[in-house]
């Protein structure tokens, strides 16, 4: 079914917008829950302890991400991805405003950290059903031969999302005493939201379903139990995309979230200028994303995909050498941050979108991949509390982290490789049940 070119460019904006919002939000709650939430609400005469709490809630928005992937995958492969992403999008941004209301530990004791953590579970079930329905929104109005390059551009909401969360942190803790922004400069950015998700509703509301599934439902193809039938059915597919996946959230924390506290904690560099490095990263991945989404429309999409996977993961060694041994240069800073995360890791995260999509056929594609990305988000929400202990056993040397990531490369690497040997792995379409 040809898809006209203006249909086709709604639907990606849709995409690109509305994950950016969702990143917007949940990124913005990482990294300022490793400069403010520990010292706000998890109160502790060791900071290494109130960090590691911090932590571990925002981690719970990773483990209820696979409970949203299911939820929302269930009911976008029965009834459709249009009526789903409105309501992610709607739980996504009222958790996240809601952050910006809740009192602190000294204000109304463990009612604090308590609230906190119920939004944040919230947040989680939102993300979780997000993500699957903006990429399929991209992939399933693309042409078979450009569905790379189309996929890659929501993928971009991440680094603008970045770049917006960080950029309004670094802009208020410029402006601000350091005092007035502890003490109501970053709910701001929580309580903006608001109105990115005003914009994004207005956009999605406007959308028609995709061919795909308006294919399914013509030949009424729906199946009774989506999650059941992935389980049962794409056992193989399941598996690879998980290990596949790994190596994506899990350098994804490294840099944009436990970085942060490592360079401002460790290192001692200054709260605004790890924000602003983070920043020129991210500008850099989002031009990157899409550059590396129109190349594996060129090339074998998983090899590409396994060898910026196994490159990605050995890069964090000279990266975290450099931040180590910076001397506070934010030039050599910037380096080891925008060669692996900016450059490198673009070809991991510009094609995950896309090779989890070839792995599942129409009437189940919405929950097999979020059941995939969103599972395999839980390891990766652990990432900045792991490498924090890691860390710490290592008497404040990165290189337990570093080998940590290494692991993960060469997991996603080999499934990767075994994923290229399936008819999905070659990218070309899968036949409808």
């Amino acid at each position: 079914m040809q898809v006209e070119q203006k249909t086709l460019n709604r639907a990606v904006l849709s995409s690109l917008i509305g994950a950016t919002i969702e990143w917007y939000d949940f990124f913005l709650f990482g990294v300022v829950a490793g400069v403010v939430l520990n010292k706000l609400y998890f109160p502790s005469h060791d900071p290494a302890v109130s960090l590691m709490l911090a932590y571990a809630t925002f981690a719970v928005g990773f483990v209820t991400r696979p409970l949203g992937g299911i939820v929302f995958g269930h009911f976008g492969d029965r009834i459709g991805r249009k009526s789903v992403l409105v309501a992610t999008l709607i739980i996504m941004g009222v958790a996240t405003f809601l952050v910006g209301l809740v009192p602190t530990y000294a204000q109304i004791g463990l009612w604090a950290p308590a609230l906190l953590l119920t939004i944040r579970v919230f947040q989680g079930i939102g993300l979780g059903g997000e993500w699957g329905g903006s990429v399929l929104m991209a992939y399933e109005f693309a042409p078979e031969h450009k569905r790379g390059f189309y996929t890659s551009i929501p993928q971009m909401g991440l680094s603008i999302g970045i770049l917006l969360a960080s950029g309004s942190l670094a802009l208020l803790s410029s402006t601000l005493s350091n005092a007035d922004f502890m003490a109501w400069g970053w709910r701001i950015c929580f309580l903006a939201s608001f109105v990115l998700v005003l914009v994004g509703l207005w956009i999605r509301l406007r959308l028609v379903e995709t061919p795909d599934f308006a294919g399914v439902k013509a030949h009424h193809q729906e199946v009774k139990l989506p999650i059941a039938s992935v389980l049962k059915n794409d056992t193989r597919n399941v598996l690879l995309g998980l290990g596949a996946r790994h190596i994506d959230g899990v350098f994804f924390n490294i840099f944009a979230v436990f970085a942060v506290s490592y360079l401002i904690g460790t290192v001692n560099v200054p709260r605004n200028s790890v924000l602003v490095a983070l920043m020129v990263g991210a500008a850099a991945l989002t031009v990157f994303i899409p550059l590396a989404g129109w190349l594996s429309d060129r090339v074998v999409r998983s090899r590409l995909f396994a060898t910026a996977a196994l490159i990605s993961a050995l890069s964090v060694f000279p990266a975290f050498y450099l931040m180590r041994n910076s001397g506070g240069s934010m030039a050599i800073i910037w380096l080891a941050i925008i060669i692996p995360y900016g450059f490198l890791y673009s070809a991991v995260y510009g094609n995950v979108a896309a090779l989890q999509c070839d792995l599942f056929e129409p009437n189940v594609r919405y929950t097999g991949i979020s059941f995939v990305y969103q599972t395999t988000s839980v390891i990766a929400g652990l990432t900045a509390l792991i490498c924090t202990v890691l860390v710490k056993l290592d008497h404040g040397e990165p290189w337990l982290v570093c080998w940590y990531v290494l692991l993960s490369g060469l997991l996603s690497y080999g499934c990767a490789r075994l994923i290229g040997r399936t008819r999905a792995g070659r990218a070309l379409p899968v036949p409808a049940r």
